[in-house]
């Protein structure tokens, strides 16, 4: 059965063979380009995850992943770097990627990954008031209109509006939101937060997510 359509983006030719027929042994459908040029050349919509290197020839992973973002792709983004400081993992996670494996890896980390970021995908429809969380289209919706969401941020504002009133402490956050064993730094979280308070006032106003100091937060 297949897992899964998934964009490979590597420019390193051994790295994306091994990569592609990996992840084809693995029940995946993989389609593997050397460019983020390539990348933007698809079509996203039949996209169902993204591995994308961060050292492209042509542009900076990164770039390259704010630009899937622009065009409307909602698939999650497992960023491949050989860099693992904490503001090159802050920069990945501001450009719309969802998780990060570091050079050099085994296949079974990229695989059990994608595996993790597809499941905590699979998120059903929730209203809590005007605010409606459309898990197909990746997006919330209320009086004021419609606002597109990254998968990350999908998956941390689901798990507040699964729970509407209750706190949620920020572990519980992480667990939600990111794959298991993911390293989730309190920056991270503090900059999903701030673009979900962002995009909450863009569409459903009277939708807020209340900090309760030394506690969590909470979705009222």
């Amino acid at each position: 059965m297949t897992s899964g359509r998934v964009l490979v983006v590597e420019d390193d030719a051994d790295l994306r063979r091994v990569l592609a027929r990996g992840l084809d042994e693995e029940g995946f459908t993989a389609l593997a380009v050397a460019t983020g040029t390539a990348a933007l050349e698809q079509d996203l919509d039949r996209i169902d995850a993204v591995v994308l290197d961060v050292g492209l020839p042509d542009a900076d992973g990164r770039d390259v992943c704010q630009a899937l973002r622009a065009r409307g792709c909602q698939a999650p983004v497992l960023f491949l770097t050989a860099r693992d400081a904490l503001s090159d993992r802050l920069s990945g996670f501001g450009a719309g990627g969802d998780d990060y494996v570091t050079k050099p890896f085994h296949l079974s980390e990229v695989v059990a990954r994608l595996h993790a970021l597809l499941r905590r995908g699979n998120v059903g429809a929730l209203e809590v008031g005007d605010l409606r969380l459309d898990p197909v289209a990746h997006e919330l919706s209320g009086p004021d209109g419609r606002v597109p969401l990254t998968p990350t941020e999908f998956r941390l504002l689901a798990a507040l509006a699964g729970r509407p009133g209750a706190v949620l402490r920020r572990r519980e956050l992480a667990l939600a939101a990111w794959p298991d064993g993911a390293v989730v730094h309190a920056n991270t979280l503090d900059q999903y937060l701030v673009r979900l308070r962002r995009k909450l006032r863009t569409a459903a106003p009277e939708c807020v997510i209340t900090t309760v100091h030394g506690v969590g937060y909470r979705l009222g």
